[in-house]
């Protein structure tokens, strides 16, 4: 045997040793990922569609008039206060003040979240003294530092004075007499706000695509799981289903800073056992939501990662870990519906 082929017989040996070994690597890795969607599955799913509701079931015409009546200002004290305002579209429909402004620029209590996937909440707002979206705006309207109207009469003065309106009611709730009401203006904002879901690369992953997650967003994933923190950022929208105190290892105000200290639940229900307990945030578009927690108290989603942590599981997370768990989260950063990025033209008033 000559060295030439001596030679090639060499590295025919290696190639022999070597594939089986690549294989039995990436055989393993399947494997891992498959064992990390099913866990994931198991807690979380993939996003639905849409978040429908059998006291509110969703039509084209309704979702068509909610989102209008969505921009619609000229309902507020000021003619300056809609939906938009504290909750603008292309800024994943969070306005990223540490507490939302409404008319006359008064101050809300409370950070204005992200109301992207947020309709299958257990309720609105975080210390929920609103029974679900449709509340919330209908609620909205005469709240002081939200739309500040009088009255649910002088709302509906106002629309039925657009008669632009009118027929986009009716189309909407068909059979009614009277269908410009606040209660359809609830419904029809509800009804648009159903359909703003925003399918991410987490969703890809859950569905079987084991590449839609990188190696870092991954191991952040392994972490939340492994950590406990899907025992309350559960259900597809990976929160907004459970209420939970604010602080369990330490006073959040401690890291946070905050000041003054927000009592939480306990304003809606007076009993101390709720105090600073609020509403599990959905973590969906986390990413491009700031400022986190519900007085817009902490700037960067690291920091409010390692927050998180020390005082809801009493864990001091290396740097790396946090940058990990940070990496999933951007993985939640998803697609806004193209209807929702397109401002509505709003009948004139005649």
């Amino acid at each position: 045997m000559n060295s030439k082929v001596r030679g090639l017989f060499r590295i025919a040996l290696h190639l022999t040793l070597f594939f089986p070994a690549v294989f039995l690597l990436a055989q393993n890795a399947w494997a891992a990922d498959q064992d990390l969607i099913g866990r994931v599955n198991r807690l979380c799913g993939p996003l639905p569609q849409a978040m429908p509701s059998e006291q509110n079931p969703l039509t084209p015409a309704k979702v068509k008039l909610g989102r209008m009546l969505f921009y619609e200002p000229r309902i507020s004290i000021d003619g300056t206060v809609s939906c938009a305002k504290c909750h603008p579209l292309s800024l994943y429909a969070a306005d990223g003040l540490k507490k939302a402004r409404g008319n006359s620029y008064k101050e809300s209590p409370r950070n204005s979240p992200t109301i992207f996937n947020a309709a299958a909440q257990i309720s609105a707002h975080w210390v929920g003294n609103r029974t679900g979206v449709e509340d919330q705006a209908r609620q909205s309207l005469i709240g002081p530092p939200s739309y500040g109207m009088p009255s649910y009469a002088s709302v509906e003065k106002i629309l039925r004075e657009i008669k632009g309106y009118l027929p986009l009611f009716q189309e909407a709730f068909p059979g009614e007499s009277e269908p410009v009401t606040v209660d359809n203006f609830a419904k029809a904002v509800g009804a648009f706000e159903r359909t703003l879901v925003t399918p991410a690369p987490f969703d890809d992953f859950l569905q079987g695509k084991a590449g839609a997650l990188t190696g870092e967003q991954k191991r952040g994933l392994v972490a939340m799981l492994d950590g406990g923190c899907l025992t309350c950022h559960f259900s597809p929208y990976l929160g907004g289903q459970l209420y939970r105190k604010f602080g369990i290892f330490a006073p959040y105000q401690t890291y946070t800073k905050s000041s003054p200290v927000d009592e939480g639940r306990f304003a809606v229900t007076k009993d101390e056992a709720d105090k600073h307990v609020f509403k599990v945030p959905v973590l969906r578009n986390v990413a491009m939501t700031p400022p986190y927690f519900h007085d817009g108290s902490v700037e960067q989603l690291a920091e409010a990662v390692w927050i998180m942590a020390k005082v809801q599981l009493g864990k001091d997370l290396p740097p790396e870990q946090v940058s990990d768990i940070v990496a999933f989260l951007k993985a939640l950063t998803g697609r806004i519906p193209a209807a929702a990025l397109t401002v509505p033209v709003l009948p004139a008033k005649q």
